[in-house]
């Protein structure tokens, strides 16, 4: 599949077949995570993969939907506050670092033929702990991974016209 057939063909996944993620899968898949760039390549994100059951239940109260704990395998993307490079005004760029890795990730699965979804409404202190993160490590985003029960329906995007400007803002809202 060409990236462009790639970009266009990720979608929302919210209902998942029993079927296993294949290992191999996995790994690539975890291996596109870990190439994504990092600012100043400081490289300050981890990820945690949860498949047994249990870690699914104890992520349930970060989460409760019942779609997303019955996928095969759940990514959580987290961020090492300490080490993140922050701009010259302070702002940490741990947050943007993690949606690289999260965006690399569910690329890639689509690539594979995986469904994902992009996870970020959920309650932090729930998943710190489910997680044993220690304070340093920051959850940023989740998805399931597994593969879909129905394939992608179609999806609308506006015209460049409405998201691009040129040398200046001059979007309307």
């Amino acid at each position: 599949m060409v990236f462009s057939d790639i970009i266009k063909n990720r979608y929302s996944v919210r209902d998942y077949k029993n079927s296993p993620v294949e290992e191999e899968k996995l790994m690539q898949v975890l291996d596109a995570a870990r190439w994504a760039p990092s600012a100043c390549n400081n490289q300050p994100c981890s990820c945690v993969v949860i498949r047994d059951n249990l870690g699914k239940q104890l992520l349930r109260p970060a989460y409760n939907r019942d779609w997303f704990i019955g996928a095969p395998v759940i990514i959580g993307v987290c961020v090492d506050v300490s080490s993140a490079w922050r701009r010259i005004d302070g702002v940490s760029y741990g947050f943007v670092d993690a949606a690289i890795v999260m965006d690399h990730i569910i690329l890639a699965a689509t690539e594979l033929g995986l469904g994902t979804c992009w996870i970020g409404a959920f309650k932090t202190d729930e998943a710190k702990t489910a997680l044993h993160l220690p304070d340093n490590l920051e959850p940023v985003a989740f998805t399931p991974l597994g593969y879909a029960k129905h394939p992608m329906t179609s999806k609308t995007r506006k015209p460049l016209e409405q998201t691009v400007c040129w040398e200046k803002f001059s979007l309307k809202p």
